[in-house]
């Protein structure tokens, strides 16, 4: 059995009581296996955090992969306007090698700025490339070809027939749900219902309940969209996936800004989840989702950067300042407080993706995905009786970000993310995304 100490960290457990100890950190394999204390065991390899603060890695519950060679090309629109004008096209023209490396491209990101899990929905094809770079990066992620079978204004390479797109989901399920020891897990991901004949998102429904696997979709993101659904399905959105029988516990919704009361209750009653993506709602003016009020219900809420070409970045210390500070204008300033926003970046999420028995707090028993952070800089102090998570929402980078473990494995260490090659991720980007213009004659 492979074991780690991380010695000497401030360790911010994440646990039901928030708790903030000092000490160490054993390792198992894969595995917590004690905290806090001083542990003299024999190890293979020690890490000596040296006052560094030690927490989970956070948990992203809505990333979009496949877009992040898009960064800067879809700027200043809104949504629909923002899809049809420039992400259909430019994601109708990737292929294999401009997919992979728009994953990769986004994996180090990620695992730079300290995520260690994503729920990503990727684009119609070439979805195994995606999890080919999950697999390599190391990446915890829960993901699954976007499904498109209907909508007008789509290019021809997303239109898919309903039938194959079911089947292709499945065909992706079954070769990589579980895959890299557990690591990688499937979900069927219905773009939007503007994008959906009812026929497919019933057989998700039951795909997903057969499978047993999650379903994620965005909903309710922009008041345009809402109109859309109204006029062709006759009703709001989240009443008419409650109506044909999607909304459940493994329901996952992306964005959740426009609801009415009675969508509130049908996602509290039948345990929908939501992710929160403060970034991407701002700038494509989507508006702001009504996060306090969804908590309060016992809604469980998780927070993610979305995409490049609507953020720009994917970095959740921008996007938990942003969780924190935009309610505060409308509620006051003692709402979304420094504790609140931090457990929704790491055991929040979990608990959206189902997996906060793994995940989501340093704890004995959880798979090893942990994030270092080095706070002995001038824009984090001073440290003299400060409140840790201040410290780490309100003040910190991703620049402080020095060593990440996902699943006990070291994928950066000293700010130098080890399972990609910067170098040549950066100079392949570039060299797909020349490619992929070239293919719509941009």
């Amino acid at each position: 059995m492979a074991t780690k100490l991380i010695r000497n960290a401030v360790i911010m457990t994440m646990n039901a009581s928030n708790d903030v100890v000092s000490g160490d950190v054993l390792i198992q394999d894969d595995v917590i296996a004690r905290v806090g204390g001083q542990i003299d065991v024999p190890a293979d390899f020690v890490i000596d955090a040296g006052g560094k603060v030690l927490l989970p890695g956070f948990v992203q519950t809505h990333i979009h992969l496949c877009q992040t060679l898009f960064r800067g090309r879809a700027d200043d629109l809104a949504l629909i306007d923002w899809l049809r004008e420039r992400i259909w096209p430019l994601e109708a023209a990737h292929d294999e090698e401009s997919v992979y490396y728009s994953a990769l491209l986004g994996l180090g990101e990620l695992i730079r700025s300290g995520t260690t899990t994503i729920l990503d929905m990727e684009t119609v094809h070439h979805t195994d490339a995606a999890f080919r770079a999950i697999e390599e990066s190391g990446m915890r992620a829960l993901s699954g070809k976007v499904m498109m079978d209907h909508g007008t204004e789509v290019p021809l390479a997303l239109q898919e027939k309903t039938s194959d797109s079911l089947q292709q989901s499945v065909d992706l399920l079954e070769r990589w749900h579980g895959a890299a020891n557990g690591r990688i897990q499937y979900a069927f991901c219905p773009r939007f219902v503007v994008s959906c004949t009812e026929d497919l998102l019933v057989g998700v429904r039951d795909l997903a309940e057969h499978y047993g696997v999650m379903v994620h979709t965005h909903a309710s993101e922009n008041q345009g969209e809402i109109a859309m659904v109204e006029a062709e399905r006759g009703m709001r959105n989240v009443v008419y996936l409650d109506h044909i029988g999607l909304a459940r516990p493994n329901l996952i919704l992306a964005h959740s800004i426009w609801l009415s009361d009675e969508e509130k209750r049908i996602i509290r009653d039948r345990g929908v989840k939501v992710t929160h993506c403060p970034g991407s709602n701002l700038k494509l003016a989507s508006g702001v989702a009504q996060v306090p009020e969804l908590l309060q219900a016992g809604i469980k809420v998780g927070i993610g950067a979305d995409g490049a070409p609507c953020n720009n970045n994917l970095d959740m210390f921008q996007e938990m300042r942003l969780t924190a500070f935009i309610q505060k204008v409308k509620h006051g300033p003692t709402v979304m407080d420094a504790r609140t926003v931090l457990r929704m970046a790491t055991m929040g999420g979990a608990e959206v993706l189902g997996m906060s028995h793994l995940i989501g707090s340093v704890e004995v028993g959880k798979k090893a995905d942990l994030q270092l952070l080095d706070l002995e800089d001038f824009h984090v102090y001073p440290s003299y009786d400060a409140d840790m998570f201040s410290r780490v929402v309100y003040a910190a980078t991703r620049g402080d970000v020095d060593t990440v473990l996902i699943d006990g494995e070291m994928v950066m260490s000293e700010k130098v993310v080890r399972t990609i090659d910067r170098k040549r991720v950066l100079r392949q980007s570039d060299q797909s995304l020349r490619a992929l213009l070239s293919r719509i004659g941009s």
